[in-house]
């Protein structure tokens, strides 16, 4: 009989994620698939007052009044990001990392990440496991499920605003799932990020013209598939006379538009309203900060200047279930703003440690045989 009352986990660095599939982009559009169908349902739970917050977070005061203490500074913050997660996973799990941009010029990612897997019922670590790459892979894989449900199957023009380390793996997503992709265009501020995702798609998808643009205009005119993956204080406008109908705008950070014309002119698809709604007791007005620069925020925004009600929003959960169409319309302009969960986190995770089991990789490490405490 097996012994219980020891507890064992698997410790996977960075290199172990790599081998055991991280970067499998495929496998993580369909597992995201895996991951709306439940919150369609409701299975599952995050933190916060409403149960659906992104996260907590550990910030420094500008001016610190104590030795030692950090001072605050662009994206330096720490951030925990806890979520139970149901069906086929059952367990819970939470990413924990600490962000500061001044980690880059000493070589290291601005953030540094690991995620925790636990037994649902016990609390017991099943995995503790490097998260750069399954972050990163995880938040690309969600504009490729956008395109797979929302996006109009003859869309051959992709357009790429950001070049950087997610509109990479975004684009990756998107042209896995745009099987008629015929055209890329890529607009970045740092023309070599936009250089170098131009050879990474020539190199993947040899029969597909990609082209460097030096404006916003020229990359969305014209583009079916349009995908925001700016950083910092960046924050595109798409103006309307840009926009081609039937498009879709996958938004992993944050865009302008005008309000009056987007409000009554296009459809707004989510990944989980009830997060936007937990902003609300997180943060005040307005929420769509440069912070927190996310679509679904903008929308809390128009919502609280009284612009539009939330009955415009839609969980693209709910049209995965085949609970409520994609489309009224071939020529509806779609916009699908994501925003980052940790239960694509414990999803994500969690495949990969399936996958590490089969492969015989990472270290099995022993928390105790019998807790000191034990009763």
């Amino acid at each position: 009989m097996k012994d219980v009352s020891r507890v064992d986990f698997l410790y996977l660095n960075e290199k172990e994620m790599i081998e055991a599939g991280v970067m499998d982009m495929a496998e993580c559009i369909d597992e995201m698939v895996e991951v709306y169908k439940l919150l369609s349902k409701g299975d599952y739970v995050m933190g916060g007052k409403l149960q659906n917050s992104h996260g907590m977070v550990v910030s420094f005061p500008d001016e610190p009044e104590h030795e030692g203490m950090p001072k605050n500074g662009p994206d330096r913050r720490f951030c925990t990001m806890p979520a139970y997660l149901g069906g086929k996973y059952r367990l819970c799990g939470n990413k924990w990392y600490g962000s500061n941009i001044e980690n880059i010029p000493k070589h290291l990612p601005r953030s540094i990440l690991m995620l925790t897997l636990n037994d649902a019922d016990t609390g017991a670590p099943i995995a503790h496991m490097s998260a750069n790459l399954l972050s990163a892979w995880r938040t690309g894989a969600i504009p490729g499920v956008g395109v797979r449900y929302l996006a109009r199957e003859d869309s051959e023009v992709v357009a790429l605003l950001g070049a950087g380390a997610i509109g990479t793996s975004t684009a990756e997503a998107i042209l896995i799932e745009a099987k008629n992709a015929k055209t890329v265009k890529i607009f970045d501020i740092v023309k070599e990020n936009a250089e170098a995702l131009k050879k990474r798609i020539n190199d993947e998808y040899p029969d597909i013209e990609v082209l460097v643009v030096d404006s916003i205009e020229e990359a969305v005119r014209d583009a079916d598939i349009i995908n925001l993956a700016t950083a910092g204080e960046a924050n595109p406008r798409l103006e309307k006379e840009w926009l081609k109908k039937g498009a879709l705008i996958t938004a992993s950070s944050s865009g302008s538009f005008d309000p009056d014309y987007a409000i009554n002119n296009l459809r707004f698809i989510v990944d989980n309203w009830k997060m936007y709604e937990e902003a609300t007791y997180e943060d005040d007005y307005p929420y769509n900060n440069l912070a927190m620069g996310v679509i679904g925020r903008l929308f809390l925004d128009w919502i609280h200047e009284g612009k539009m009600t939330d009955e415009k929003i839609i969980n693209i959960g709910d049209i995965i279930n085949g609970e409520i169409p994609a489309r009224e319309s071939e020529d509806d302009i779609i916009i699908f703003g994501l925003g980052g969960q940790p239960v694509y986190d414990v999803a994500w995770g969690y495949r990969v440690y399936q996958n590490a089991l089969k492969k015989n990789l990472g270290t099995k490490l022993n928390l105790w045989e019998r807790a000191y405490q034990a009763r």
